[in-house]
Parts: structure tokens; sequence; C-alpha cells
């Protein structure tokens, strides 16, 4: 099960218990988002503990259930589990159950502070005065407001998901702070951005990021369109 989790990154393993008192001692010490519950055996116990969790706390776990039979679903079912997992397990149905969970997760801020680390180095710059993401080959360049560049050993793709909401990838090579963007011409597919003048490509494959773009600031302009 560890290994299936793994590949998602977002979950780590705060404790395991061995029946329903540890359990639920565990639970109201680390306040986990997702219990896994073998109801291999004891499996009264362990839906009893489900109960009793909510004389103690307003915030309730996700339960799954795990089982070498369907015996307990539909006790998993009344006690409102999010899901039952059968063993041995599957992994296409451990995969669309962990594709629902992360949607139901609520999404962690991303920092503004961006950290660059090269060697022993170490580089902190502030998002806020990035205008772009360029790539270069298997690394990264960092254009700046004031024409600087900053290098990271890193893909383009490494920091896709890592920079804050305004930034958005417009092209294989580039992700715009849509912040610095003062034009868009389809005709061109280009993208003008202020203050310095620069003119980024976009291409066929991201054109839907920038037709949502397109939408947010015009959404947020006066317009003069009749």
């Amino acid at each position: 099960m560890r290994q299936y989790l793994a590949e998602y990154g977002s979950f780590e393993c705060c404790a395991t218990a061995t029946n329903s008192i540890e359990g639920l001692n565990d639970i109201l010490k680390y306040a986990p988002d997702i219990v896994f519950i073998n109801l291999n055996e004891h499996a009264n116990a362990y839906f009893q503990m489900t109960i009793e969790l909510h004389q103690y706390g307003n915030s309730i776990p996700i339960f799954i259930g795990i089982s070498k039979s369907k015996t307990y679903a539909y006790e998993a079912i009344k006690n409102n589990f999010f899901d039952y997992w059968l063993l041995p397990y599957n992994e296409f149905d451990i995969r669309k159950s962990i594709l629902r969970l992360k949607k139901m997760m609520p999404k962690e801020e991303t920092s503004e502070t961006l950290c660059l680390k090269s060697y022993r180095d170490f580089q902190y710059i502030d998002t806020n005065d990035i205008l772009y993401l360029k790539a270069d080959n298997n690394a990264t360049e960092f254009i700046m407001k004031d024409g600087t560049v900053h290098n990271a050993f890193k893909t383009l793709k490494t920091f896709e998901g890592q920079m804050p909401k305004n930034f958005i990838r417009i092209h294989q090579s580039y992700i715009v702070n849509t912040n610095y963007i003062s034009g868009i011409s389809y005709g061109k597919a280009i993208c003008t951005l202020k203050p310095r003048k620069h003119q980024l490509p976009f291409s066929k494959s991201y054109r839907n990021n920038i037709d949502n773009l397109k939408k947010d600031l015009t959404k947020n302009a006066i317009s003069s369109l009749n």
C-alpha cells in the first residue's frame, strides 16, 4: 500500500496501530486526514472506534477499509467509509481512489519565495520579481524584471507545478508570470510582457491556458469592445 501511495508524493504515514485502542489514541494525537483500517480481524472493534471518535473531536478523518473479502463492505458503508479495498490490491482501483482523495484534499499554499540550489549554494528569489522561466536543455533560466538571469539545473517541467498560480505554461520552452502580461496576439501567437516589452511565443498545445488567461484579464479590464 505504501508503494502505491509513494507514487503521489502527498501522503506521509504518521503512525501505525495494532488494535482499536491504539488506533483511537493515535488518531486523537496526530489528527490524520486519512486512516486505513485492516478489517480482517476485530472489525467490530474498529467500527466502534470510528463511532467513538465523534465524541472527541469535530474533525473526523477519512476512513478506508481493507479486507480479503466483502464481508464488512455493507458495515463500512453504514459507517461512512470513503472506500473499501479488497486484497490482493487492485492497482487500478487504488489509483482511482487516490485521485478522488487528492481532489478532496485542500491544496497547499505555494510559497512566494523560491529557493534555487546549486551544489552547496542556496539562492532565494521573490517570485513576484520573475518575468518568465525559460527552458535551457535540462536547465531552467529565470528572467527577472530587472533584467538579471538566474539558473537552476532542473528542467522547466520540474517548476511547472511548484510556482504560484499566476505562473502558467504557454510554450514547451516558457512559463510566464501573468502579472506582467500586457498583450496577447492570436495572429502572431505571442504574449507581450511589461515592463521590458518582452515578446514570448505561445504554442497550440497550450492554447487553452492562453484562452483562460485572456478571459481573466478581460474580466478585470475596462473594455472598449462593442
